[in-house]
């Protein structure tokens, strides 16, 4: 079977076993996703099976959604609930300035990500270190956080809602929110991711292919069957000859393919529809 689906991951599982849960349940061997979440997080996962794995790096997955409850005074190194060893008791708040601090987000952000994290450090998972007790330091990175919003604050409990680019940290967010309201810890205690670009859940429907891209189509103007074979393709046999990626529509399946001026080049022969 050769589909994408967008799955809903709960809590409490790792990306690669909740994959392994759908493989048994769609009698499929083969499958992959195209961002993970980490256990503590649930929400929008990007699966594909069989060949269609092959896309992701083509899909319109960006920019990436979140929902999260930030517990104000909370102190974790993983930055969640799963390791909190100390509670601050704070004063309530005014939700206008929590408010306002929440869309300070907005714009181009560096930060630190957290230590507790799938960056490598010197081949080694950030993650694996820290839980070994090894000191972790992790080079600054830069996000752009497109739209932020309060959801609710019931003191010291904090949910809001960011748009944000790929690889952004969102406990790493509230950290700074805490931060930014002169508070030295918080920590999440729920984290939703609710789109990855344009797919949102919808019960596992199978995706149409050809709207999900995010590179432009082109038209091959030759014979087709140089493409359904694989042979060497001529810049001047397409439509739009300008360099790029594109993708063409052959029917029941498609191609992706990048032009230049030396040659052609396949990213992906067939892809089934």
């Amino acid at each position: 079977m050769n589909r994408l689906i967008v799955a809903y991951k709960p809590s409490g599982i790792g990306s690669n076993k909740f994959l392994y849960s759908l493989k048994r349940k769609y009698s499929e061997k083969k499958a992959g996703f195209a961002g993970t979440l980490d256990p503590f997080a649930k929400g929008v996962l990007l699966v594909g099976f069989g060949s269609h794995t092959k896309l992701f790096r083509f899909l319109n997955k960006t920019p990436k959604t979140y929902r999260a409850t930030l517990w104000l005074g909370a102190k974790s190194d993983t930055l969640d609930s799963e390791m909190i060893k100390d509670i601050e008791i704070l004063p309530e708040l005014s939700q206008q300035k929590v408010a306002e601090v929440i869309h300070s987000l907005e714009g181009d952000l560096e930060y630190e990500p957290p230590i507790f994290s799938a960056k490598r450090i010197n081949g080694e998972r950030a993650y694996d270190l820290a839980r070994a007790g090894r000191e972790v330091v992790l080079n600054k990175i830069n996000s752009t956080i497109y739209k932020t919003k309060l959801i609710h604050y019931a003191h010291p409990f904090v949910t809001f809602e960011a748009t944000v680019s790929e690889g952004t940290y969102i406990r790493s967010l509230g950290l700074i929110i805490a931060q930014r309201l002169g508070i030295e810890f918080g920590s999440l205690t729920m984290l939703e991711r609710l789109n990855e670009g344009q797919f949102f859940y919808e019960n596992e429907k199978a995706l149409d292919i050809k709207s999900s891209l995010n590179i432009p189509q082109n038209y091959y103007l030759g014979d087709y069957d140089n493409i359904r074979y694989g042979r060497v393709l001529a810049l001047e046999d397409f439509r739009v000859q300008e360099a790029g990626t594109y993708w063409i529509d052959n029917g029941n399946y498609i191609s992706v393919v990048t032009l230049n001026a030396a040659e052609v080049k396949y990213e992906l022969g067939r892809i089934e529809c």
